[in-house]
């Protein structure tokens, strides 16, 4: 198990520091209607994708049978596509907001101002929805299923991966939505701070990480292939 952990850091925290995802959280948190609530229903709802595209994808890696082994042959050419794909989506966003040129994968501007009077079913199929829609969250699913396919772990364990994965990908949600349900009275402050904060440099914060991961997904999935 802890074989197939350190090949995965680099996809969780691909997923992880997506600033769009950790600012609707924090505005569903600082929302004064039942904001804690449809904050944890947002989370589920991208768990239950994720658990979705975990279902969908382990059977892709292993032919429908839940033995690794028997798709291990056809992993490491899928993981080494799946990083170059991830890559050029990356470098793309990158690119894209550098030039200021809008990103396929951001919302427009009044969705904002939506999550103050959101429901909660409507929450929860938000969360699924961000899963869903956006090419580089389905790729970094992709790339770690195909991590955890290529360790042979057998079913179980590989399930447990999975779950680790997605428990650590949604880390950055979670812990705001702990210090809300723990610190009531000044977390309102301290996260309306850092909502205001990745705001202001979400450009820059996107370029960063887009470039950094852009770059070693194209190293990893091209030596994939030799």
């Amino acid at each position: 198990m802890s074989s197939v952990i350190a090949p995965l850091i680099p996809f969780i925290l691909g997923s992880a520091i997506v600033p769009l995802q950790i600012i609707i959280v924090i505005l569903l948190l600082t929302g004064k209607d039942r904001g804690p609530l449809k904050a944890i229903l947002f989370v589920l709802g991208m768990t239950l994708a994720r658990l979705v595209q975990g279902v969908l994808f382990g059977l892709a890696f292993t032919g429908g049978s839940g033995d690794p082994a028997d798709a291990a042959g056809g992993v490491p050419w899928i993981k080494s596509t799946a990083l170059i794909i991830l890559s050029i989506l990356l470098l793309t966003t990158a690119y894209k907001q550098w030039t200021k040129e809008p990103d396929p994968d951001a919302p427009p501007p009044k969705w904002m101002a939506m999550f103050d009077n959101l429901s909660l079913i409507r929450a929860f199929l938000y969360g699924a929805g961000l899963i869903l829609i956006a090419a580089k969250l389905w790729v970094f699913t992709l790339s770690a299923l195909s991590v955890i396919g290529e360790a042979q772990l057998g079913q179980p364990d590989s399930t447990v991966a999975f779950l680790w994965y997605i428990l650590l990908a949604q880390s950055l949600l979670i812990i705001p939505i702990l210090i809300r349900l723990l610190l009531p009275g000044k977390a309102g402050q301290w996260l309306g701070a850092f909502s205001a904060w990745l705001e202001k440099h979400n450009r820059v914060i996107v370029i960063i990480v887009s470039l950094i991961f852009g770059l070693l997904f194209l190293y990893q999935g091209v030596i994939g292939f030799f």
